[in-house]
């Protein structure tokens, strides 16, 4: 049998549309990994500003233009300030963590390169490499993760002895949350001569993120998740001194006549028009992010989450994955009821109590065969800093009503 959570359509019955969906339905959102639902009441102010007063960013000279580089701009200098880049021309603008890192991982790869990667990896990291490996040659080497969701630090060693181009590794696991020591790897990588691309798509805004202390060559980021921003937002962060090759070429709105791309920062990433609408309410995102502190952030959902994991360790019959990093979750729990399938659980708990998580693999093919839930998948309840203790002892109730009849 097929699990549910491995169909592209919800078996029938077990899911279901709501036409009134967000504005008229109750709902305990706890899928904020995979995008944050409820943002700052300035973003969506800045995205409908945005609308009706934006031309195009760098491509004109009146006013709606200026508005729209102004934007840009200040988004462009937020995410510089929140996650540590030193220049805020070094900041590039992409559609999200996945085009970020298909640029970073495909302009720092030589042809019959090496790279490097963790299990923990999502696949918009592994999709790339094995892209490079079958039509560019180059050798992907995998560290493991142990069945408790930790790096197997040895393993990661041993990718290194060779020697490598490259490392391309998440700041957190986006299947159980737990954060890896990225500075010590980033060091191991830049003794071995690699150089360290980090995945903090699940850390960006979610903690305090400082590019340059943890060593970091190239940081990709989305906005849509713990930077509150709209979705189509995101980019990656170079540091002083390192040139990537652009994956696209086309109009930058400046040294029009060069026939190929500027190789100069940010414009030798951005091909194309920026989306200005999507980051002023990026910026407004960052300014959230700014006054409230990472810090304070990342220590309100961590109190979330202990209080879930507290309350599932009561339940019988439930299996929680990771949280054995000493660097903590990113706002993740991970968990099982029996060997149910995920995908049903999770229709469940939206179906019977408004409750939405997110069920199956994650796109995190590896670690799930690292934490043996290939086959079964597992439910992912991910909190922001808008969920409130209430919420989280109306979800435990929900999976205590599950787990009750499904023993």
């Amino acid at each position: 049998m097929i699990p549910l959570y491995k169909n592209s359509t919800p078996a029938a019955g077990t899911a279901r549309l709501r036409a009134d969906f967000p504005k008229g339905a109750h709902v305990i959102y706890l899928d904020n990994a995979a995008t944050t639902l409820k943002k700052p009441d300035g973003v969506a102010r800045a995205v409908a500003d945005a609308i009706g007063s934006f031309g195009g960013p760098g491509r004109g000279s009146h006013a709606a233009a200026f508005a729209a580089s102004m934007a840009v701009f200040e988004a462009r200098s937020g995410v510089a300030g929140l996650l540590g880049a030193q220049d805020a021309s070094r900041v590039s603008f992409t559609m999200n963590a996945t085009m970020a890192l298909n640029i970073a991982l495909a302009g720092l790869l030589p042809d019959g390169g090496c790279a490097v990667t963790t299990a923990a990896s999502h696949n918009s990291v592994l999709r790339p490499l094995f892209r490079a490996r079958d039509l560019r040659g180059v050798q992907v080497e995998v560290a493991r993760i142990l069945p408790d969701g930790s790096l197997d630090w040895e393993s990661y060693e041993r990718t290194l002895e060779g020697g490598a181009n490259l490392v391309a590794a998440t700041h957190a696991s986006n299947v159980t949350g737990d954060v890896y020591d990225v500075a010590r790897m980033a060091a191991m990588a830049h003794d071995a001569g690699a150089l360290f691309v980090l995945d903090a798509a699940q850390t960006a805004g979610a903690m305090p993120v400082d590019m340059a202390a943890l060593g970091v060559d190239v940081l990709c980021f989305t906005g849509h998740k713990s930077l509150y921003g709209p979705q189509g937002t995101g980019g990656l962060i170079v540091r002083e001194g390192l040139e990537v090759a652009p994956l696209l070429e086309g109009g930058s709105g400046v040294h029009s006549f060069d026939e190929r791309q500027p190789s100069f920062m940010p414009e030798a990433l951005e091909a194309g028009t920026e989306n200005a609408h999507g980051l002023a309410g990026l910026a407004a995102g960052v300014e959230y992010m700014a006054q409230k502190t990472p810090a304070a952030i990342a220590a309100q959902v961590a109190g979330l989450v202990e209080r879930f994991e507290h309350g599932l360790a009561s339940v019988p019959g439930i299996v929680v994955y990771g949280g054995h990093a000493s660097f903590g979750r990113s706002g993740i729990v991970a968990f099982n009821i029996g060997d149910a399938d995920s995908g049903e659980v999770s229709a469940r708990l939206d179906a019977d109590f408004g409750i939405c998580t997110r069920p199956g693999a994650h796109c995190a093919p590896l670690m799930h065969k690292a934490l043996g839930t290939a086959e079964q998948g597992v439910v992912r309840a991910s909190f922001s800093s808008f969920n409130t203790q209430a919420e989280v002892d109306a979800a435990l109730e929900a999976v205590e009503s599950i787990a009750h009849r499904a023993s």
